[in-house]
């Protein structure tokens, strides 16, 4: 039977950092995970360069059911502390928009640092071991044995891209203790339609355009249509906030001044179509889509102001209704998880089972797009690393 002071199940962003945390102060280590290598999220997240925290980290771009929650954390280990922990490394990065921050190489830089420090620190790391069952006291049965620990740290992430190996293995776990678990659900996911709203919407598929989604929450920035829905950074953003059955808006032009500009063309070219208006503003697909909608037959120039005004009531606020997402499959994070009100912000420690821990994307907190879920498991991580 092995023997260590701190068992760390998951060898994702946050229990690798945990571990590492913990090693450091002299626990001894074992971090255990059934993929074949560490740190998969990390690879291939940001197109393979890794968006691993945001310049703008603030309590208001988490969603929780308490979402002050995450605030211990990320003020105690910072965006700025990872950075500087990237710098030492000798990682080169680069910010790519609205304060997101990519590797400027692989992101299979950051893996090897976590892997490279947590051997340095003298954590052990099993991969390829199947965990079975936790049992108080705390022992884990594991493929390759028992495991005795004093303390467990539960980084088994969610339910996100099951073909990683993603499960709901960390609830299952909280549940066994006696903790309660908020309602589950994708999170960061394209949108879905129904077959009789995609007839209209599927010649759009491809069409790229930068828009004001608002559902619950605002967000601008790229919308994608796709064969299946909507997609692109906007929709992913909106989909963290929507509920089955709510309408989604887009102003698909942002800057405004759609009907002063259609104003202006009835006056300079009033012979033009309305599609070739719209053209001037949108992508060609987008404005044919507008036009049919509208079912406008005449020149603009024989449009009356009411009409001029429906046409910018679609383009700035075009209402759609999705019927759900593309679930767990593409989404890139799971909402919902361990609820906050069982678990102490400070350390992590399930409140009524001591030395028990929850770290990462199984606990009820969710960032948005942008690093902001990487920037939770680095300073969760390091949190419980403080205290196990």
């Amino acid at each position: 039977m092995e023997k260590v002071d701190v068992v760390i199940l998951g060898a994702g962003a946050a229990g690798m950092f945990c571990a590492i945390e913990a090693a450091r102060r002299g626990r001894s280590v074992l971090v255990i995970d059934q993929a074949k290598s560490p740190g998969e999220k990390i690879r291939i997240s940001g197109g393979g360069r890794c968006n691993f925290t945001n310049l703008g980290i603030t309590a208001e771009r988490f969603i929780s059911r308490n979402p002050r929650f995450a605030l211990s954390a990320l003020k105690r280990y910072t965006q700025w502390d990872f950075i500087e922990r990237m710098d030492q490394a000798g990682i080169s990065w680069h910010e790519k928009t609205l304060g997101q921050l990519f590797c400027d190489g692989s992101a299979i830089q950051i893996v090897n640092m976590l892997t490279r420090e947590m051997h340095e620190a003298g954590a052990q790391l099993w991969l390829n071991t199947q965990i079975r069952h936790v049992r108080a006291g705390f022992e884990v049965e594991t493929s390759r044995g028992l495991v005795r620990a004093e303390k467990v740290v539960v980084a088994t992430g969610g339910k996100s891209i099951p073909k990683m190996g993603a499960t709901g293995f960390g609830y299952q776990i909280a549940e066994q203790f006696g903790l309660r678990i908020v309602e589950t659900r994708p999170g960061l996911v394209p949108l879905t339609f129904a077959e009789q709203e995609l007839e209209h919407l599927r010649p759009l598929a491809g069409v790229a355009v930068e828009a004001k989604v608002r559902t619950g929450a605002t967000f601008q920035e790229p919308v994608l249509f796709t064969h299946r829905g909507l997609s692109g950074p906007a929709i992913l953003q909106a989909s963290s906030y929507w509920r089955e059955g709510e309408v989604l808006r887009l102003d698909l032009l942002p800057a405004g001044g759609m009907e002063a500009a259609l104003r202006a063309l009835r006056q300079s070219e009033p012979r033009i179509a309305i599609r070739t208006a719209l053209a001037r503003y949108l992508p060609e697909k987008l404005a044919r889509y507008i036009d049919a909608r509208l079912g406008i037959t005449s020149s603009i120039g024989a449009l009356s102001n009411a009409a001029l005004a429906d046409v910018t009531t679609l383009v700035h606020d075009l209402a759609l209704k999705p019927v759900g997402t593309e679930g767990y499959r593409t989404a890139e994070v799971t909402l919902g998880g361990v609820d906050t009100d069982d678990l102490d912000a400070r350390t992590l420690e399930a409140r009524n089972v001591a030395g028990l821990y929850f770290i990462g994307e199984v606990v009820d907190v969710t960032g948005w797009l942008g690093g902001y879920n990487f920037q939770w498991a680095w300073s969760s991580g390091w949190a419980a690393g403080q205290a196990v």
